[in-house]
């Protein structure tokens, strides 16, 4: 055969078995195989000569890790221990399926893997389709006991230290939480219970185990005919009662002494005298009194509790501690030798007196009989002394056997306290038995105990090869018997005649039989004639025995002591004679217990199933039985137990202990293959290789290796496919057999497939791999040339860039270099320019300064000669002038002489004279007319002169008046001198004075000054301070204001949360309550049908549903946390009698309202009509005017009124308290709602404003004439006067009455304003006082509640109904005085309002006798055409009270859903029984109303008690009853619900009763019916989830099946029956379309989905995380594509937003996890990042169970898992691995009001409600 490159394993003496791998093909003859290491190293492999066996080949990765172990292709121990390894050291898995055997490997550390989620995910699943779990075998039990109607049995065994017990204790915990108690009493809490006693006083310390048990026992769970456990019962086998004695090194004794020494120092403990165990002999032996992680004082009161639990009394218990405590105390009894042969007891010996008194027996007695013996002969009877060393053997003999006893008593007890009266239907027996001991030291504890395995080993044997024969004739294939180990020889050298225990027996009866002759015997028996007994070669005393598991070799020595368990009679006499009364109850129970059938090592008959009665001691039968042997006993108990295990269906779990020092997962492969072979899972791996190991079903094979397969191949029957393809692929038709369903496979065939899929696989994916690397480089290609063609482009296109920026550059060089050589020329020639025109400037200057010099010379030189020619002629004029001049004067003297003389001539002639009298002529005339003019000046001057002599004269007078006044004055001035002399004086002393106020004034304006000055300074510093505070409050604003921008969106999220919890706490205990309220129906129904029990009906009848009507709270939506009402019968009556009684005085009060209103507004019309009788004159205009004014001054008053209120609501709102008067708090929600009626009432005025403007425009309207012509144009006459002569109007003083009454009624609304202010002030005040007694109340009730959290929970319900009833007492008292009241007031306002009615009628009558009868009379009468009308109908429905039980029965009870749902409006029965309520509520009838919604609320629960199974059922009623509800409140009357009314809807309201006590019924109903649909739809969807979400393949030929061991998987490919994701979504479609069909909201809706899908995605993730083979690449791919399947019908159904997609985030996530790359550092960083739904232990969780499908994925590595817990580390999220799957979110019901109107519904005959009219 060749095996290229095989694998192998090899031995290998520290590591047992080493991997290697072949370096050359084997050929047939080599003896040497060349290998290969795993760490490198090269090696020769020897074959064995003799043999030539082949090393054990290697299973393909692929097979490593399986749950079961017989999965594996090579089925041998290298195998098996490898598979254990990669599970327990990688995957940290403990448990794996080996067969039928469950591998238990003890972690030595807690794992969260054994909560109560774990037990529901494991609860209904078949055994193969979970991960390995001591819960699965529990379960698969527990299903075949209730399938087979079979008892089952588990038994547990293995090594001390390897969990036997811990196993025990689990499954017996999955039975209790499954199956639950049939009666009150709590069985399963009792039989979880018997263990931490059974630990105490049965388990102790050992070198290997901490807790390790000393005995076995086997505890039978007894269940009735529903499968409840209704009790159980205990057996125990070899208790080690030497360790009470005697203790090793490092161990301690039983744990129950440790815990008495731990709480020596308790009260009750102080008469036991106990110390620490260090004092003790009996506990200090083995120097380890205390375990770590162990308080021996807290599991002492876990004991105590315990007993408590179990029946056990405190007397009991302190005599048991009692008896304890004397054991210790007897343990440190000394003895003094007096010689070789007898000893003494020193006097007075304390620990021997402490013994006597705690033992109540005599200290002479026991001393006595410590130290000596009795001797009884044929004739004559001896004491006899005994030496120290017997006697201390004798006390240790004496110490066991009481504890012994001890032992059995509380065993029994135990089994009294689980025993039930019930009969017993059937059984689960679970085993705890030690396993396989073999010690450096063998004695005959584990001679006893490896006999025990012997026989459990062979009836395993049995039992494995009766289920593959089975499977073999079941699947009618050949076969041939299998060769297995019988250890029948083994148990026959240990049991038969003359075997071992019957030699032993024969010893111990020998006079002088001793260790050492029965050995002799033994080697003469035996040695050389029994293959399986030998003798060491280096003793006399000491044999071994070939056991199954191993040689074990056993010391002779103490085997007859142990086997006779001798006691002396006279000290058992001793304590017989016992005061202390259970101290002689132990013995007595020894004797009556014994009989030939015993079972136990201590002589106790076990309770069977079937009960034995023991039969009556003879007399002198006690010492003879007392004689029995151990062995002898140990035999028949044997015997027993194999008995019952071969009547029952056994399961095994075998328990492994990986390592000797209890090491957190190291596994010593060592160890682990010594117990491998000792508990026999290797032998069920040989009887399995043995045959056909591997089977598959033909449609796993067909999906496994269709990859093999042609497509001509491929027939439509799979049975004849597989058969052809098999005989293609294998041609040695020995390798497997064809069986009806399965095709059997030898050993390593499956490996040999495997290796051909691989190779297939392999060559298709390099095939796949070249096609794709070839696309792939083709398009790298294309990449790279088209890079390359655009790289050449611009590399050109920069080439010719370059090359035109260089031929610019050489042109703009060109142009620089000539402008530059022109700027040079044209410097150089401006240079030598401006140095020429320079010289010639310099030499021109030169030249015009010369020239200017030679100019200015002359020029001054002219000036010179200027003015000294000037000079010249000058002088030379001046004398010419001089002379001129003087000749002129000389001229013109000598002229004027002559002139002179002539005139002297002339004047002395005639002519001179003349003309001088001419001029005098002139000159007189003009003095005459200047005297006329003086003249006349003199007149007026003589008129002045009279009339100032007249003015003079009149001035004289009134000067001589004035005169006289002043000597008139003069004299009063004396007078006034005198007085202002006196004032002077007072002014004086005023000045004084206003010097003092000044002085005064002064000191006060200082201290102005200085109070101005400080209060200034303490302005500022307030304005300061103020300042300071403004910034510090804007900082915190602002700081505010950016916590609030961060954390609202987190606030607003808790908050939610909160609520959530909240309505969920209150909705779970609402469930817990319906749930108690159904057991409690069914009892009472228990009851009637009980013959002497019945009753009618009639005493509940009244009484049912009434407890829903406890409620305090209004509305579902914002649901608080409350407590559970109590489920008693009697207080349903109080609390409805209190819910009516306070209805019906808030009814009575708004009546009564009313009532005076009524009174008060009638008394006012009436006083205001007969004032208008009285005193109106005919009509007149003022009084239109009056009207007009009273309506302004009704206005502005309102106005006034209205913008007062607004202030007061205002101030209110603006200086409200924090605590109080809160936004959100109940008393601001009260006042506001006060106001807020004020306000309606405003606007109440207003409309009677309105009502008085229409008034007044029909009363100017009605001004017409109604009498004679003559009377009209009178008040048309007085009318035109009155509007045209105010004077007269006023005159009349109608203005004036006008104004009174404007006054008058402004008084009044002003009066009625105060009233009304003072009656809101009171409000306001009564508020206050409200506010304050329910603080008051609230800080009791905390009180209280703080009183009762710190009672116990038994206490803390007592008290809490004790409070409750009292509480509602006393305001039941309340209310009926209140009631009482209320009755006598409205029974008088009724008295005055019939005669105030009476009064209006009379004065109506009156005006009717006004109007004249002749014109009634004189009217013709003409025929009328009457129409006749249509009813108008107002939304109401009419029937008889005796008719209500038909119309529940016809419409509740007996209604079918689906028709209604097809044929009539959705939500129709709803409607029609709100509107018989509302007729009920027109007639004002409560006690109708009462009536028909109890009945309806009981009808309701009756249908979904009756058909609470079907969905149309459930669906149908969750709707209507929302519906009600909806109803109820959008016709309550309330403003916040009929704001979404139309008007004619807000016409139906109720007006007569308050129904908010009844909503809250229906909420809780409606929430009820909720939480049944979850259950419904949770137990339809429940089998389908994991069938189609995980195990069928969506995307057929993803994943192939993986082989599977005998525990067979539910199929994962779609057969007849199966369970897909279309039946899921089919499903899906029904519910909803039954939903939206009964008319279910559209929100409730949503809720609904959202709890389908989040109960998917948690069935299907824990069932990922308990599923090792679901974890792989290609399932979370299957997983994607199934989820994104419901995302699409989410989408089709438009409930993307209703949070159903979130729910499956955390699935989404585990397949997101399966499929993304698990190696570096930066995939760790994206899982964290990325998984955020999913919990540490989850994602752990998943990695550690991650599987590769095929070769080519790969494992995760360990470091890898460990990076991602430190990354994880600091994560705060639950530690719970499972989901909570029954978990319901908690349910709102939003309004949602109809648009539908009542008047327009119409009944269907179909539903026959003939007998309701509408109305």
């Amino acid at each position: 055969m060749g095996v290229g490159r095989s694998r192998v394993w090899i031995p290998d003496p520290e590591e047992v078995w080493k991997s290697a791998e072949l370096l050359k093909d084997y050929k047939p003859g080599d003896k040497v195989l060349q290998l290969r290491l795993e760490e490198g190293k090269d090696l020769e492999y020897c074959l064995d000569p003799k043999t030539k066996e082949l090393p054990p080949l290697r299973n393909p990765d692929i097979l490593v890790g399986e749950n079961d172990l017989t999965a594996l292709s090579y089925l041998h121990e290298p195998a098996v221990l490898h598979n254990l390894k990669v599970r327990f050291i990688d995957s940290k898995l403990i448990y794996t399926y080996c067969g039928i055997v469950l591998v238990a490997i003890n972690p030595y550390e807690q794992l969260p893997i054994y909560g109560e989620d774990i037990i529901n995910a494991y609860s209904g699943q078949n055994m193969g389709d979970m991960d390995p779990h001591i819960f699965a075998v529990a379960e698969e039990a527990y299903k075949q006991m209730a399938r087979d109607e079979r008892n089952q049995s588990i038994i547990v065994s293995g090594e001390s230290g390897a969990g036997k017990t811990v196993s025990a204790k689990y499954a017996m915990r999955y039975f209790a939480t499954v199956s639950g108690s049939a009666s009150e009493a709590n069985v399963e809490e009792k039989v979880l219970a018997s263990n931490p006693i059974m630990e105490s006083i049965g388990n102790a310390k050992t070198t290997r185990n901490d807790n390790s048990s000393r005995f076995g026992k086997y505890i039978e769970i007894g269940f009735d005919k529903r499968y409840r456990i209704i009790g159980a019962n205990m057996r125990t086998y070899l208790l080690e009662k030497s360790r009470v004695v005697f203790q090793a090194e490092e161990e301690r004794n039983y744990h129950i002494f440790y815990q008495l020494c731990a709480s020596a120092a308790l009260p009750e403990f102080k008469t036991l005298r106990l110390g620490n165990a260090d004092y003790f002999h009996y506990t200090k032996q083995g120097g380890s009194p205390v375990i770590d992680g162990v308080d021996d004082a807290k599991e002492m009161v876990n004991t105590r509790q315990a007993c408590t639990l179990l029946g056990i009394s405190d007397s009991y218990q302190m005599g048991i501690f009692r008896i304890l405590a004397g054991i210790l105390h007897l343990g440190n009894v000394e003895f003094a030798s007096r010689d070789s042969d007898s000893c003494t007891i020193p006097p007075k010996h304390d620990p021997l007196t402490i013994f006597c008194d705690l033992m109540g027996v005599e200290y002479e007695e026991m001393a006595h009989w410590l130290c000596h013996r009795k001797l009884a002969t044929a004739t004559e009877t001896y004491i006899k002394p005994i030496s120290k060393l017997h006697a201390i053997n004798a006390r240790d003999a004496l110490a066991k056997h009481i504890y012994a006893n001890l032992f059995n008593w509380i065993v029994d007890h135990v089994n009294k306290a689980l025993h039930s009266t019930i009969k017993q239907h059937s059984f689960i027996g679970v085993l705890d038995i030690y396993g396989f001991e073999t010690f450096e030291i063998n004695s005959f504890e584990q001679f006893c105990i490896n006999y025990a395995n012997e026989k459990l080993q062979q009836q395993f044997n049995m039992h494995v090869f009766k289920l593959e024969q089975e499977e073999y004739m079941k699947e009618q294939i050949p076969w041939t018997l299998i060769d297995f180990y019988d250890n029948q020889p083994c148990i026959n050298l240990i049991e038969a005649k003359m075997g071992i225990l019957d030699l032993l027996d024969e010893e111990c009866k020998m006079p002088k039989g001793s260790d050492d002759t029965w050995a002799q015997k033994l080697y003469n028996t035996h040695l050389n004639k029994c293959a399986l007994f030998e003798k060491p070669r280096l003793s006399n005393k000491a044999f071994i025995i070939k056991h199954f598991a191993d040689k074990v070799e056993y010391q002779c020595e103490g085997f007859l002591e142990k086997n006779k368990d001798t006691v002396y009679e006279e000290q058992i006499k001793v304590l017989k004679s016992s005061k202390f009364k259970l101290l002689p109850e132990l013995f007595q129970d020894e004797e009556k217990v014994l009989s030939p059938t015993s079972a136990t090592p201590s002589g106790r008959v076990p309770l069977s199933r079937t009960a034995v009665k023991p039969a009556k001691a003879r007399p002198g039968q006690t010492s003879k039985e007392h004689k029995k042997t151990v062995g002898h006993q140990f035999r028949n108990s044997l015997h027993l137990l194999m008995e019952t295990l071969n009547a029952t269906t056994p399961h095994y779990v075998r328990c492994i202990k990986p390592n000797d020092f209890k090491f957190p997962f190291t596994f010593d492969e060592k160890r682990a293959v010594q117990q491998l072979r000792a508990c026999g899972v290797l032998e069920t791996i040989r009887i399995s290789a043995a045959g056909f190991p591997s089977r598959w079903t033909y449609q796993e094979f067909f999906s496994r290796y269709r990859v093999l397969m042609k497509q001509r191949d491929v027939l439509g029957d799979r049975k004849q496919t597989c058969k052809n393809v098999l005989e293609k692929l294998i041609l040695d038709k020995d390798k497997y057999q064809f069986g009806k369903t399965k095709i059997f496979f030898r050993a390593g065939q499956v490996a040999y497939l495997e290796k051909i899929r691989a190779d297939k696989l392999r060559a298709a994916c390099i095939r796949i791999q070249k096609t794709i690397r070839g696309w792939l480089m083709r398009k790298k290609y294309m990449r790279m040339r088209k890079a390359a063609i655009t790289i050449q482009r611009y590399v050109r296109g920069y080439q010719a860039r370059c090359y035109a920026k260089f031929l610019r550059r050489t042109r703009a060089a060109i142009t620089i270099q000539k402008f530059h050589r022109m700027y040079v020329v044209r410097k150089r020639y401006q240079c030598m320019r401006d140095a020429t025109i320079a010289l010639q400037a310099l030499l021109r200057g030169y030249m015009a300064r010369n020239k200017y010099q030679m100019m200015l010379r002359e020029h001054k030189s002219i000036i010179i000669q200027k003015h000294v020619r000037g000079w010249l002629a000058r002088v030379h004029y001046r004398r010419t002038l001089k002379a001129i001049v003087y000749l002129q004067c000389c001229y013109r003297r000598m002229m004027a002489k002559r002139e002179l003389k002539k005139l002297k001539i002339e004047a002395r002639s005639v002519e001179r004279y003349k003309k001088l009298h001419i001029g005098l002529e002139n000159k007189i005339m003009q003095l005459q007319r200047k005297i006329d003019e003086q003249n006349k000046e003199y007149k007026s001057l003589l008129e002045k002169l009279n009339s100032l002599e007249i003015t003079y004269s009149t001035e004289t007078e009134r000067l001589r008046s004035d005169v006289e006044r002043l000597r008139m004055s003069e004299e009063e001035a004396k007078n006034a001198t005198n007085r202002v002399l006196s004032l002077q004086e007072e002014i004086a002393k005023l000045r004084k004075e206003l010097q003092q106020t000044q002085s005064e004034k002064k000191t006060i304006e200082e201290w102005a000054d200085k109070y101005k000055h400080e209060t200034e300074q303490l302005v500022s510093e307030l304005k300061d301070q103020n300042t300071l505070l403004k910034t510090e409050k804007e900082e915190l604003n602002r700081r505010i204001h950016d916590q609030a921008k961060e954390i609202t969106v987190e606030e607003t999220k808790q908050l939610e949360l909160d609520l959530n919890d909240e309505r969920l706490r209150y909705q779970n205990l609402l469930n817990e309550f319906s749930r108690l309220e159904e057991r409690y129906d069914d009892l009472k129904d228990e009851m009637n049908l009980m013959p002497g029990h019945k009753r009618t009906d009639s005493t509940h009848s009244s009484n049912e549903s009434e407890y829903t009507f406890s409620s305090e709270i209004t509305e579902a939506e914002d649901l608080p946390l409350r407590m559970e009402e109590p489920s008693e019968k009697k207080a349903p009556l109080d609390m409805s009698l209190f819910l009516k009684l306070q209805k019906r005085v808030t009814e009575l009060e708004q009546e009564k309202q009313s009532l005076q209103d009524e009174l008060d507004r009638k008394e006012e019309q009436a006083l205001r009509a007969k004032a208008k009788e009285e005193e109106r004159p005919p009509i007149r205009g003022a009084e239109l005017e009056y009207e007009s004014l009273k309506r302004q001054e009704l206005e502005s008053e309102n106005k006034k009124l209205k913008n007062e209120l607004n202030e007061l609501q205002k101030a209110l709102t603006e200086t409200r308290s924090p605590e109080v008067t809160a936004p959100g708090a109940p008393a601001y929600r009260v006042l506001l709602d006060q106001l807020t009626s004020v306000s309606e009432e405003l606007e109440v005025r207003k409309e009677e404003v309105l009502i008085l403007r229409s008034q007044l425009v029909s009363q100017k309207e009605a001004i017409q004439p109604k009498v004679n012509s003559s009377q009209q144009m009178h008040a048309v006459v007085k009318l035109h006067c009155i509007t045209d002569d105010y004077h007269m109007l006023n005159e009349d003083g109608e203005l004036w009455l006008v104004y009174e009454g404007l006054k008058q009624a402004n008084r009044l609304l002003e009066s009625q304003l105060q009233s009304q202010k003072k009656s809101h002030e009171n409000e306001l005040e009564s508020l206050r006082g409200e506010i304050q007694s329910l603080k008051e109340e609230n800080n009791r009730q905390q009180q209280l509640l703080a009183q009762n959290l710190q009672l116990p929970p038994e206490a803390r319900i007592e008290a809490s109904l004790q409070h409750e009833i009292t509480r509602l007492t006393n305001e039941n008292l309340d209310l009926m005085e209140q009631l009482e009241k209320q009755d006598k007031t409205v029974r008088k306002l009724k008295k005055q309002l019939k005669v105030f009615a009476k009064k209006i009628g009379e004065l109506e009558v009156g005006q009717m006798e006004n109007i004249s009868p002749g014109q009634i009379i004189d009217e013709p009468i003409r025929p009328v055409n009457i129409p006749r009308k249509e009813k108008d109908f107002q939304g109401m429905l009419e029937y008889k009270k005796e008719d209500e039980q038909k119309l529940v029965k016809n419409l509740i009870l007996e209604l079918k859903p689906r028709g209604v749902a097809v044929n009539l409006i959705p939500g129709l029965p709803a409607y029609i029984l709100f509107m018989c309520v509302r007729h009920a509520d027109y007639l004002n009838d409560d006690q109708k109303v009462r009536s028909l919604l109890t009945s309806t609320i009981n009808g309701i629960k009756k249908v979904l008690k009756k058909r609470g199974d079907d969905f149309e059922t459930v669906s149908f009623w969750l709707s209507n009853t929302c519906r009600f509800l909806h109803c109820l409140k959008q016709y309550s009357g309330e403003e916040g619900f009929m704001k979404h009314n139309t008007p004619r809807q807000n016409e139906h309201c109720l007006t007569n009763f308050d129904l908010a006590e009844y909503r809250q019924v229906l909420s809780d109903l409606a929430i009820q019916i909720y939480q049944q649909l979850v259950r419904v739809l949770e137990n339809i969807l429940q089998p389908m989830i994991v069938s189609g979400m995980l195990e069928h393949e969506t995307i057929q030929g993803v994943s192939g099946v993986k082989p599977t061991g005998l525990r067979k998987r539910t199929s994962s490919i779609a057969d007849e029956g199966t369970y897909t994701l279309d039946s899921i979504i089919r499903q899906l479609n029904s519910f909803h379309s039954v939903m939206c069909q009964h008319g279910m909201d559209p929100e409730l809706i949503k809720q609904v989905v959202k709890q389908m899908f989040y109960i998917i995605g948690a069935v299907t993730l824990n069932n990922l995380l308990l599923r090792k083979d679901m974890c792989s690449w290609s399932k979370g791919m299957q997983i994607r594509y199934n989820v994104s399947q419901l995302e699409e019908w989410l989408r089709d159904k438009n409930l993307m937003n209703s949070g159903a997609k979130e729910t499956l985030e955390p699935l989404i996530q585990a397949a997101q996890l399966l499929q993304v790359k698990k190696k570096t550092d930066e995939d760790a960083e994206a899982i964290c990042s990325m998984c955020n739904a999913l919990t540490t232990a989850q994602i752990v969780k998943v990695l550690n169970l991650y599987t590769p499908v095929n070769e080519f994925e790969e494992r995760v590595l360990v470091s890898f898992i460990r990076t991602i817990q430190l990354r994880l580390r600091d994560r705060k999220d639950s530690p719970q691995l499972l989901m909570d799957a029954k978990h319901i979110f908690p349910v709102t019901f939003p309004f949602n009001p109809s648009s539908l109107a009542l008047e327009t519904i119409q009944i269907p005959a179909s539903l026959g409600l003939g007998f309701i009219s509408r109305v």
